[in-house]
């Protein structure tokens, strides 16, 4: 009955189908698709990337982000009403029929594998599927459900929009491109282990076998802590291929610190509210850390070093 209300109180609006594309998740993984092709790019022959790498790559791989946040939508459309966190998402609510949800999803995947196919090149679309894929159907139907590793091996799908950005630039997977998915894949566990610590009873009571649910919250921050060190060493590998400069080096060990911080404060002095503080500052960590990558970029060239 309250659900009904809610249906009446709350019609269906454009709002509803751009909540379930999860716009700040995408917004995040665009950014780090755009640093890609800035990366990519030569600068000493061009400032710019080519535009229509810019322009279509980035909204090709935008929508194939959407389409697979709205397939989480449609599969965890019963654990949502469980999870004080996900509750009111529209498929839970009802607000949008699952069928409906699926053929937007199915639009926004076909229109970005058509855009990146023809007018960006084949590679960046075939890896744009597979990271589709992976996280809408291998991490969200099997693995998410399946073992408390789940975000650790899923994390690849999300890890790879640099490099989707890379190759939409160059058409081919640069080994300093793997550099950028390796140190995203290695900053999810910690990213989502805090999220997960702060939420524990909505996973414990949705029985999704997240690792504070099944090995406890003391495992899980030791856990944060040792990938928060194996992150900090990834990020200085850039430097030591000589990628990125001193500039990037220096920045790159601050911000770690920074993050690492609150990782021992979550382990070993926490107070509530610290997993979530943790869980804010390590998106604030990789947003500031692609920033710096893509300054020293620009600036290496011109200070030589």
């Amino acid at each position: 009955m309250v659900e009904k209300n809610y249906k009446i109180d709350r019609p269906v609006t454009w709002r509803d189908y751009y909540e379930m594309t999860k716009p700040k998740v995408v917004y995040l993984l665009v950014f780090t698709a755009i640093v890609g092709m800035f990366l990519a790019n030569d600068v000493t022959v061009s400032w710019f990337p080519p535009l229509s790498a810019l322009v279509w790559g980035t909204l090709g791989i935008g929508l194939a982000s959407g389409a697979a946040a709205v397939v989480n939508h449609v599969v965890d459309a019963r654990i949502d009403t469980i999870m004080a966190r996900t509750m009111q998402r529209p498929v839970a609510q009802g607000r949008v029929e699952a069928k409906k949800a699926v053929v937007f999803a199915s639009s926004l995947a076909i229109a970005a594998m058509i855009m990146l196919w023809f007018l960006v090149n084949p590679l960046t679309a075939v890896l744009t599927l597979g990271g589709l894929v992976g996280y809408a159907f291998i991490y969200t139907m099997f693995l998410k459900r399946a073992t408390p590793q789940n975000i650790v091996i899923g994390g690849l799908s999300g890890a790879i929009p640099p490099l989707l950005g890379w190759t939409s630039v160059t058409a081919s997977a640069d080994p300093n491109a793997w550099l950028l998915v390796l140190i995203i894949f290695t900053w999810t566990p910690p990213h989502f282990w805090a999220l997960s610590i702060h939420r524990i009873e909505d996973y414990a009571k949705a029985e999704i076998p997240m690792l504070p649910v099944t090995h406890g919250e003391e495992f899980t921050k030791t856990s944060i802590l040792l990938y928060c060190v194996l992150l900090i060493l990834s990020t200085i590998l850039p430097f030591l291929t000589g990628m990125s400069g001193v500039i990037y080096l220096i920045a790159a060990i601050a911000l770690g610190l920074w993050f690492l911080y609150y990782c021992v404060v979550l382990k070993y002095r926490e107070t509530e509210g610290v997993a979530m503080k943790t869980f804010g500052v390590s998106i604030g960590y990789l947003t500031l850390l692609f920033v710096v990558l893509l300054v020293d970029h620009y600036l290496k060239p011109v200070i030589g070093f």
